[in-house]
């Protein structure tokens, strides 16, 4: 037996001399015990991933994980770097993350294993949103639905009520109580921007948020604003992803949240890297994700998203949201597929049309209300503010995605030409309609 007093550093230095000491027969037999390492890259939290670590080692003891974090926009060079290195660098052996274009272009690629059929004969669709790639190269472990956070005690100061869906965001009482996430610097918001638009089309989704937009606070990347600006009652409602809102309901923060009527899903998808050394480990943990404890684990307190399997839902409260049920009723009918290469797009022109222009843009819908309190016809100002710089075939135009195309969720967005042309003809219509309010001395 080792002396208990020597110091830890002398206990390690002794072990190790005792290990070099054994046989070579024995080294060897403790060389093959020795857990194998998994590379799994994601873009999740410690926290959630440290639960997942826990349970599937404890199943597998023949494994040891190590995390690699990297978000979205940094994830696919990585990801491409680590194919060319395959020979001899490190190479990751699982991808799990929230960002279902880094998944399409890696398939584009031709950088991710094909799934065996039992992982790929999982649900590929929650109502009108395909979860899953078709041809089985990912598959979604978990979804997200978009929700109202709200401060009902705030609400109730300002005389509005909890709403329901997205029209009534628009609404002037709300003015500087609305978190509004900004698209190209929120990795979940983009989704959330074309529900509006697939819902009400593409015209009347923009005059949407561009009314929202100047009634609301714009929230940066990196921001908490569930918890630091909904929680303290700074803002009256917060434009969220669920589970975002109920880790802040599960740490104490005093609001709720509601799912509005025209919804969809953002899912987690997870993926086998082609390069990655350790198949038998990949398939075991992504076996492991998928089954009926992995997908428990994604229902605990402090993770609180929502499983993919239908039958994690099977012995769940009533009260708690169900995508599944929720689609049999009509709420997802978000096309993600329609959206996906035009999510880019709808980002780009909120920054130009709404994010850089904010205070200007609030001044002008100040004037309108204004207007309209006091009798004044203001239609052709509305119409000039709400606006956008393209329609609907210019967003889904091939060139037009091409140019936005390799923006991803997180990254800064780069001064395209076009961009700076949307400005400028978005400006133009400001300041008409500034001239039209100064005709209603208002």
């Amino acid at each position: 037996m080792m002396p208990s007093h020597l110091s830890p550093r002398r206990r390690l230095l002794r072990g190790l001399l005792a290990a070099l000491l054994l046989p070579a027969s024995l080294r060897a037999l403790a060389a093959a015990k020795a857990p194998t390492q998994i590379n799994i890259l994601t873009s999740y939290p410690d926290d959630v991933m440290a639960r997942f670590e826990a349970a599937f080692e404890k199943n597998h003891p023949q494994y040891r994980i190590r995390f690699l974090w990297r978000m979205p926009h940094d994830a696919l060079p990585y990801l491409e770097q680590a194919a060319q290195q395959a020979a001899g660098g490190e190479t990751v052996d699982v991808y799990w993350a929230t960002s279902p274009r880094t998944f399409a272009r890696l398939k584009q690629q031709r950088l991710l294993r094909k799934l065996a059929r039992r992982e790929a004969a999982l649900p590929a669709r929650i109502g009108a949103t395909q979860i899953a790639d078709p041809d089985g190269y990912f598959v979604a472990t978990e979804v997200a639905g978009y929700v109202f956070a709200y401060n009902q005690r705030k609400l109730d100061q300002l005389g509005v009520a909890a709403p329901r869906d997205w029209p009534e965001l628009a609404n002037p009482k709300l003015l500087d109580n609305i978190a509004l996430p900004v698209p190209d610097e929120v990795g979940f918001a983009p989704v959330m921007f074309d529900i509006v638009l697939q819902a009400y089309g593409w015209r009347r989704g923009w005059a949407l948020w561009s009314e929202i937009a100047a009634l609301a606070q714009l929230v940066h990347r990196g921001a908490s604003f569930v918890a630091d600006l909904v929680g303290p009652g700074e803002v009256a409602i917060g434009l969220s992803i669920d589970f975002f809102v109920k880790a802040a309901i599960a740490n104490g923060a005093a609001i709720a949240q509601r799912y509005p009527q025209h919804n969809g899903v953002n899912p987690g998808h997870i993926a086998l890297p082609l390069a990655g050394r350790n198949g038998a480990g990949a398939d075991a943990f992504l076996r492991f994700v998928l089954s009926a404890q992995g997908q428990a684990l994604l229902t605990q307190r402090d993770i609180r998203k929502l499983p993919v399997s239908p039958q994690a839902y099977a012995g769940m409260d009533a009260a708690e949201f169900n995508p599944y049920a929720a689609a049999a009723n009509g709420i997802m009918n978000y096309d993600g597929e329609r959206g996906r290469e035009r999510l880019n797009v709808i980002a780009a022109v909120f920054r130009q049309m709404l994010a850089a222009p904010h205070a200007e843009l609030r001044a002008l819908w100040q004037r309108v209300y204004r207007a309209e309190a006091a009798g004044r016809d203001a239609a052709a100002v509305r119409a000039l503010l709400t606006q956008p710089p393209l329609d609907e075939a210019g967003a889904d135009d091939e060139a037009v995605r091409r140019e936005f195309g390799k923006n991803l969720e997180g990254s800064a967005p780069p001064q395209q030409e076009l961009a700076q042309a949307w400005s400028r003809a978005c400006a133009a219509r400001r300041a008409q309609a500034g001239l039209m309010l100064d005709g209603m001395a208002v």
